[in-house]
This record gives C-alpha cells, sequence and structure tokens, in this order.
C-alpha cells in the first residue's frame, strides 16, 4: 500500500505525449512540488512512449512518495506488441528493451484508493470485485488475463443506458450500469470510482445528494484540432 500527501493531481491516458505530460507538469507542477496519481494507459499510439514511461519511472525512483503509477490495459505485452511500444522499442533500441520494460510493467499496482472514499483504477468494476481486500490479494507480478477480476479492473466500462452487466463491444471484459457501481458504493464505504480508459466523459450521479459518486474519465488526449488536458486534483492522501 503506498500512501501520498495532499493534494494528489489525478491524470489519464498519455499514451506516449510526451511534450503533452511536459505541458501537464509545467501547469501542475513538477515533483517534488506537486504529488501525482497516474491511472496507467503511458505508451502506445503517441511517437514517444519511451520518453515518457522513462520520465514518469525516473521521478517514481527519485520521489517515490510523490509520484503513484497505476496499470493500464496497454501495460501489457499483447497489447504494447501491437500498438506501436514495442515497434518503438526495437526501432530505437531493441526487443530485449520491451521486454525489460515488460518487467516492469508486471509489476505496476492496478487501483489506488484516496482518503478511503475514492477508488481509483484505469478500467473500471467488476462482477467479481466484492470488496477491496480482494484488489490488494492480487498478486504482482502479473500478466494481465483474458478475464476476471485483474482483466476488469483494467478493461470494463460504463454504460449509462443498462442496468446490471453487459457484454462490452471492445469484445474484452463487460460493462456496467449505474445501478451496479451505486450498489458497490454503498456496501464498500465509498464516495466515487475515478477511471481513465475512454476518451468521452460518462458520469453517474446519486439524485439524493447531487454527489458526483461515479466514473470520471480524465485523458490527456491529442485531438485532431487540439491538445486537451484534463486534470483533477483531491486534497486527500492516496493508498
Amino acid at each position: 500500500m503506498e500512501f501520498s500527501e495532499s493534494p494528489v493531481g489525478r491524470v489519464g491516458d498519455i499514451h506516449g505525449q510526451y511534450q503533452d505530460l511536459l505541458r501537464l507538469f509545467e501547469y501542475g507542477g513538477y515533483p517534488p512540488a506537486a504529488n501525482y496519481l497516474f491511472l496507467g494507459d503511458y505508451v502506445d499510439r503517441g511517437k514517444q512512449s519511451l520518453e515518457t514511461i522513462c520520465l514518469l519511472l525516473a521521478y517514481k525512483i527519485r520521489y517515490p512518495d510523490k509520484i503513484h503509477l497505476l496499470r493500464g490495459n496497454h501495460e501489457e505485452a499483447k497489447i504494447n506488441r501491437i500498438y506501436g511500444f514495442y515497434d518503438e522499442c526495437k526501432r530505437r533500441f531493441n526487443v530485449r528493451l520491451w521486454k525489460i520494460f515488460t518487467d516492469c510493467f508486471n509489476c505496476l499496482p492496478v487501483a489506488a484508493l484516496i482518503d478511503e472514499k475514492i477508488l481509483c483504477m484505469h478500467g473500471g468494476l467488476s462482477p467479481e470485485l466484492e470488496n477491496l481486500d480482494l484488489i490488494r490479494e492480487i498478486q504482482r507480478p502479473t500478466e494481465i488475463p483474458d478475464s476476471g477480476l485483474l482483466c476488469d479492473l483494467l478493461w470494463s466500462d460504463p454504460d449509462a443506458s443498462i442496468e446490471g452487466w453487459a457484454e462490452s463491444d471492445r469484445g474484452v471484459s463487460c460493462t456496467f450500469g449505474p445501478d451496479v457501481l451505486m450498489e458497490f458504493l454503498d456496501k464498500n464505504d465509498l464516495d466515487l470510482v475515478c477511471r481513465g480508459h475512454q476518451v468521452n466523459f460518462c458520469c453517474f450521479y446519486k439524485p439524493d445528494s447531487g454527489l458526483l459518486l461515479a466514473l470520471i474519465n480524465l485523458l490527456l488526449l491529442k485531438s485532431v484540432l487540439r491538445t486537451k488536458y484534463t486534470y483533477l486534483i483531491w486534497h486527500a492522501y492516496c493508498i
């Protein structure tokens, strides 16, 4: 379990956009002046995955209590073998470097708890996730399986149009409705689940309180027209 001092800046998918990462630090502050929780997907798609992940790992080594790195679905060999990171490593260095990063990714944590009330992960909930102890019991290092709790934490998506659980259009994991989320929050005494993984916003609200209690998709992404940043700070403790 990791703890960090508040406030904690929460950052979504970066996908090799190194210059955008630098601009985010310019906006939010460079470590150790600021604390960050990154929700995964550091590599693939963008042109500078190596610079991105190396900088974040360097900060993690230098300031372990200021930088927290969660695993995304692209921190997995069978995914980044296809979507760009493998090719970047092979073109610029060698395949051995890619294998070293694969071993590193297999050790990354998959969820964080802020102030004992805000659960953060890359993907979403799972039908197998009855309580938070099940996340703590996940053994690392590990590859991401094709199904089950670990897969869902990195792959599942919310769907405001459904009730319960449904198959995902991704062909991996599942989707879940607002009723599933509210039951999970109430059962585990949580206020909010925060995740990345998607470009669009999908937020559920609790009608009786007006509080935002569900999924905030905060992606650091480059659109066709311009670069967009989404960045949140919580005055809380990160576990």
